[in-house]
């Protein structure tokens, strides 16, 4: 029995694109085909949710699987030339990607000798001139200007269209004074729509990048500015502290005018009394996203890191919370006096930060409030000034005075002894196929399959932490989300190259991986006699290995976010959407992880439908 109608499923995504959630725009249109499964217009936004994503492989195959290649009705023969062009911007500088382009500006050259249509006329000049061919580019981009008038568009989403449009056919053709002409229009009808924004923004600094020009004066049409927000906590009235609460109007002035200055919309970070509530209050104040995440469970948070600060910091907290658009928490486990959770839970803030700026094609930085004081331990306002600035990204800085000799509120900038959990890379294998192999085929198996794996993994000897094996199953462990991630890539392309036949295997064996980033306890395994790793994260990382397709590297949100942070000019993790885990272990956002500029390699299997 159908639940909602195909109208309001429709409205939800819409609401979620406009926001710039494409990740959630994407999984409320999958719902919604749960219900109105030949829905053309869900399936159109289930696709190109993922495309603006930037998961473009996943996109294309989802648009495939679902019969839409060779339909015209509700956009589809667009959307099927965006694909195209996606993929060919994709490939890596050469006679390949020139190709492609020109491919992807055939597709939609098609389309504009049938319409006449803007739309598509922009996207062949655009092509055009990435393809190399500047003065057909030019022709086409002058063609349009000629007869676009954004004024004469019914709705207010297509004059913003229109007026992109014209913005990028004057770049196109080198006209900057008409351009930023044109951009006053597009950016008085900006406001609504983060997904229009970022779309728009990214096609035309491409044309801007082929010219040779810059775009600063781009701001008014680009999505607000991303933040992560860090600071000391705050001490009681009438005591001393890295952050006087004699300070605190004049803190939260300061955080107010660097928002505004900033044009900040979108801040992810913890709720610490003191500098995080500011920031939470100061984003919320400005009708900014407000995005936390927490590092354990909140009755532990509370204590620990709010109430030392006076109980009318508690009341803010859960104002805050209720108004935040999103809450996440690092573990649901318990703080155990583990100060290596304030970190981690960071270092997700940062790189979903990181990651959200990717999407809507506007920049990122970090604010924080902070006294200049060196770290002296596994957390705190330093370590997460000094990894952000380590990433290279933006920074400002709200200075509070040192306070020499004066310890953190909650000692989270200090080491703590007894802390036995650390936030470790782990992948889960398991070779697809085996429970078929015959016994008589088994050395075969063993010498040929798991030989080759075991080449593999010696190659990462250096920073592989442990390693097991258990018949088919495989696990690993490593320091960093890097490390991990060089191994998982490594351990698929050698198993590329295995053939079976040649083994002897009556029928091919493939490997599937799972990787997650999570605190987890590292202690002596009694029976293994070695180093060995547990806890609740362990467990969430052995069930996301049975629900990966074979070939491929699943990962989590965690893992994609620390990697988008700090090595996103090597990997990428595309998004998948909504999974369940294995044995009830709940519903996770999934990950695709490759190493970057291999987005149109290689064939892809097993996304569901």
């Amino acid at each position: 029995m159908t639940n909602r109608s195909e109208v309001d499923w429709l409205a939800d995504v819409r609401a979620a694109e406009g926001a710039g959630e494409f990740f959630r725009a994407h999984d409320l249109a999958r719902r919604g085909l749960l219900e109105h499964p030949d829905s053309l217009r869900l399936q159109h936004r289930a696709v190109l949710a993922l495309a603006r994503s930037g998961a473009t492989r996943h996109a294309r195959q989802l648009f495939d699987s679902l019969g839409l290649h060779g339909r015209h009705e509700a956009g589809l023969r667009e959307l099927d030339a965006r694909l195209t062009k996606d993929l060919a911007l994709a490939e890596a500088e050469g006679p390949s990607r020139v190709a492609a382009l020109r491919a992807a500006a055939d597709k939609y050259a098609a389309i504009y000798g049938d319409s006449r249509h803007y739309y598509p006329g922009i996207n062949v000049a655009n092509l055009l001139l990435l393809a190399g061919e500047p003065e057909q580019a030019a022709t086409v981009a002058g063609e349009l200007i000629g007869r676009l008038d954004p004024a004469a568009e019914p709705t207010s989403e297509d004059r913003f269209w229109a007026a992109a449009s014209l913005v990028e056919a004057h770049v196109i053709r080198g006209d900057l004074e008409s351009a930023r002409e044109a951009l006053t229009t597009a950016g008085a009808v900006a406001d609504c729509d983060l997904a229009m924004r970022a779309t728009a923004a990214r096609s035309i600094r491409n044309a801007a990048r082929a010219k040779g020009v810059t775009l600063d004066w781009l701001e008014p049409l680009s999505a607000p500015t991303v933040i992560h927000y860090a600071g000391h906590m705050i001490a009681p009235a009438g005591v001393q502290g890295r952050f006087p609460a004699s300070a605190e109007a004049d803190v939260a002035a300061q955080i107010a005018a660097a928002l505004e200055a900033q044009r900040v919309g979108f801040g992810y970070g913890s709720l610490a009394c003191g500098a995080d509530i500011l920031f939470a209050e100061a984003l919320l104040a400005r009708g900014a996203q407000l995005h936390v995440v927490l590092p354990f469970r909140l009755d532990d948070f509370i204590e620990v890191s709010v109430r030392p600060g006076g109980d009318a910091w508690v009341e803010r907290l859960h104002r805050c919370l209720a108004a935040a658009h999103s809450v996440r928490y690092a573990t649901d486990d318990a703080r155990l006096g583990d100060a290596t959770l304030f970190s981690y839970s960071s270092r997700i803030a940062m790189g979903l930060a990181v990651l959200a700026a990717r999407h809507l094609c506007t920049s990122v930085e970090q604010i924080a409030v902070w006294d200049g004081t060196p770290a002296r331990g596994h957390a705190g306002t330093a370590v997460d000034v000094e990894v952000w600035r380590d990433s290279g990204r933006g920074q400002h800085i709200i200075a509070l005075p040192a306070s020499p000799g004066i310890a953190a509120a909650t000692g989270i900038d200090a080491s703590e002894s007894g802390s036995r959990r650390r936030a470790r890379a782990m992948l889960f294998g398991d070779f697809a196929g085996f429970s078929a192999v015959p016994d008589r085929e088994l050395p075969s198996f063993v010498e040929g399959v798991l030989g080759t794996i075991a080449r593999a993994v010696d190659r990462h000897r250096g920073t592989l932490l442990s390693s097991n094996t258990w018949g088919d199953g495989l696990f690993l462990v490593f320091p960093r989300t890097r490390e991990a991630a060089e191994c998982a890539l490594d351990l698929q392309a050698a198993m590329q190259s295995i053939d079976s036949r040649q083994l002897g295997l009556s029928r091919p064996v493939s490997l599937r991986l799972g990787g997650h980033l999570g605190p987890v306890f590292e202690t002596e395994d009694p029976l293994l006699r070695k180093s060995n790793f547990f806890g609740t994260h362990v467990s969430l990382a052995a069930r996301i290995e049975p629900v990966t397709p074979p070939g491929l590297v699943y990962v989590t949100e965690t893992f994609a976010a620390a990697l988008e942070l700090e090595h996103s000019s090597e990997f990428s993790c595309d998004y998948v959407g909504l999974t369940a885990a294995a044995k009830g272990y709940g519903t996770l956002r999934m990950f695709t992880l490759r190493r970057r500029g291999d987005a149109a390699d290689g064939p892809l299997h097993g996304l569901a439908v």
